[in-house]
C-alpha cells in the first residue's frame, strides 16, 4: 500500500515558513490594491528583512541593497518568500538575496530570475554563492545587475 507524504514531509520547516511568507506578501499586495491601489512600501518590507538578520547576512544584505540602488535604479524592492528581493516593472522579482541562516547553508546566495537579462548564448548562471562583499564583488554584482536590467 502506497503512503502519501505530507508537506512537513516533503518540505523543510524552513521552506513551509518560506511558502508562508510568499502568501503573507500575497495577501498584502491584495489588501493594498482594495484599498484605492495603494502600493506596498517594499523598501519598508525588505529593510525590515534585514534587520532581522545578523552577523555576515545582515551585512551582505545592507551590501547588496545599496548595489542594487547604485547599479539598477529601476528595480523595486520588496521581499520574496521573505527574503529581499528587487523587481521589475510587473512586479516580479528579478534578483533576490538568500541569506545562509534561513536554510541552514553555509553561503548566503545571490540569485537572479527570468526576468533578469543574463542570457548568454546557450547556457548562463543564476544565481551566486555569497562569502563577502569586497571590490571585486562589489564589481562584479554592479555590472551583473546592470546588465540584467538591460
Amino acid at each position: 500500500m502506497a503512503t502519501r507524504k505530507t508537506a512537513s514531509q516533503s518540505f523543510s520547516a524552513e521552506e513551509i515558513e518560506a511558502m508562508k511568507d510568499k502568501v503573507a506578501e500575497e495577501k498584502a499586495e491584495k489588501a493594498a490594491r482594495r484599498k484605492g491601489g495603494r502600493k506596498l512600501d517594499g523598501e519598508a518590507d525588505l529593510l525590515a528583512k534585514v534587520a532581522e538578520m545578523e552577523g555576515l547576512d545582515k551585512e551582505l544584505a545592507e551590501g547588496l541593497h545599496a548595489l542594487v540602488k547604485a547599479h539598477a535604479p529601476s528595480l523595486a524592492p520588496r521581499t520574496w518568500y521573505g527574503m529581499p528581493a528587487w523587481a521589475g516593472e510587473d512586479g516580479k522579482a528579478v534578483c533576490f538575496f538568500t541569506p545562509a541562516v534561513k536554510f541552514k547553508e553555509r553561503y548566503a546566495s545571490l540569485g537572479f530570475n527570468t526576468g533578469a537579462k543574463l542570457d548568454d548564448g546557450n547556457m548562463w548562471p543564476t544565481s551566486f554563492a555569497l562569502l563577502k562583499l569586497g571590490p571585486a564583488e562589489k564589481k562584479a554584482i554592479g555590472a551583473l545587475l546592470e546588465k540584467a536590467v538591460g
